[in-house]
Order: structure tokens, then sequence, then C-alpha cells
């Protein structure tokens, strides 16, 4: 199955479909906490958040279908206009969040864990993208790191779509303060595909050098959400950062 299908191929002829897909389970996610209620949100920092996300997430399935139909000018120029998006994703979504501990003095572990699952998150999502730009040259190679940078966002995602349409499965993992850490399924989930990126890579190209360490990567980040709030020079971090 590997050789007969070459991941490359379908990185640069269908991936934009499986982007769609992402698109989809991301507007599933949000559908009930954002979407339904737009005009009832607390804040504008909701909007520019949502807004920022839904063009990078539209910018991720126009570039691949671009690339597919030899529009390469095209995707140069929307390629570009990611050196302002991601700025501004990386801003509104470090403003939403401490605008929602505004006025918090000591935080707790719940606090610390959410601190680690959105700044690593970030972290590894410009990590990505910086080493997608640096190889925009290399077409597979810019293709494969692009299509990481979905992999950090799979959190707010799937938390929404267990918690609000599939509330039993939280019984089955860990708590925190009594609150099921819910992203554990999108870790998982990530993990999973990641893995199987990671053999299909190998047995299509022989290449071991992206998927394996954007994996790494990711097994890092998970485990810095599922146990920086332990440490104490975290939480200090964490005191500083809210309080900043």
């Amino acid at each position: 199955m590997y050789n007969k299908l070459k991941l490359e191929k379908l990185l640069f002829k269908q991936s934009y479909l499986y982007f769609i897909g992402f698109f989809l389970m991301m507007l599933w996610g949000f559908w009930v906490t954002y979407f339904t209620k737009i005009l009832e949100q607390e804040n504008y920092r909701m909007h520019f958040h949502g807004i920022a996300l839904i063009l990078w997430c539209l910018m991720l399935i126009v570039q691949p279908y671009l690339i597919r139909n030899k529009k390469i000018q095209i995707h140069q120029k929307i390629g570009k206009f990611s050196y302002f998006l991601v700025p501004l994703l990386f801003f509104t979504t470090i403003d939403l969040f401490k605008y929602r501990f505004y006025g918090k003095i000591a935080p707790s572990n719940l606090d610390s864990f959410g601190v680690a699952l959105v700044l690593n998150a970030l972290l590894v999502f410009l990590i990505l993208y910086g080493l997608a730009i640096y190889h925009k040259g290399k077409g597979t190679i810019h293709a494969r790191y692009m299509l990481c940078t979905a992999f950090p966002m799979f959190p707010p995602i799937t938390d929404r779509i267990i918690s609000i349409f599939f509330p039993s499965l939280l019984n089955y993992i860990p708590t925190l303060d009594g609150q099921p850490m819910v992203p554990i399924f999108g870790f998982m989930l990530a993990d999973i595909l990641l893995l199987i990126l990671c053999v299909w890579d190998w047995r299509s190209h022989k290449r071991w050098n992206i998927f394996p360490f954007v994996l790494l990567l990711l097994i890092g980040y998970h485990f810095s959400v599922l146990n920086f709030y332990k440490y104490e020079w975290w939480v200090k971090f964490c005191e500083w950062f809210l309080e900043f």
C-alpha cells in the first residue's frame, strides 16, 4: 500500500482535501461555543482570534490547491501574506488567553496546565512554520512542515468535540483538580497520525528527517502540558506570564 500510494503525490495533489476536513472539524468543534453565539461573545478578542484562525485554515486549503493546479505565483503571493497572518495569530492567541486570566493572582494547577497547553502549542507551531518558510524553496520539505502546523491545533478542536458531543469519554481519562484532562484525546490523535506519516514517508521515500522530528517535538509538547504544572519553576513562570 505504501509503495503504491506515494506520500508526496498525496501532499501535492490531495492534501487540500485533508485540510478541508480539518477546517470542517474546526467548525464542528467551535459551532456550539462560538459560531451559534457569534453575537453573544463577551469581548472583541474572541472575534479577532477567530478570524485569524479561520484565515489560517483557509490558507492551508488554498495553498496546496494552487500548487496542484500549478498556480505557483499566486501561491507565493498568498504565502507572503502569512508573514502578517502568523504574528496576528500569535498576538490574538496570547491576548485572548491573558484576558481570560485577568485579575488572577496565584495560578492553580489547572492554570499552569493551561499555560503550557497554549504557550507551548504556539511555540511548536512557530517552529514548524519557521521551518516550512526556511525550506520554501524545497517543495517536498516545505509541504511536510506546513502539513504539520495543524497538529498543535488539535486540542482546542478535539476538546470541544469530546466535551460537547461525546462526554462519556471523559470518564476514561485522568483528572486534574477534579477536571478531566481532555487534551489527551487531541494528543493521542496527533501522535497516531504522525506515526503513520513516519512509516509512510520511510516506505515511500526513505525519508526519516521530518515527521520523526515533528513527532518528538509534539511528544515534548505533550509532556510539558501533562507534567510542567508540577514543577515550581513553571509555576513561577506562569505567575510572571499572567501578571505581565
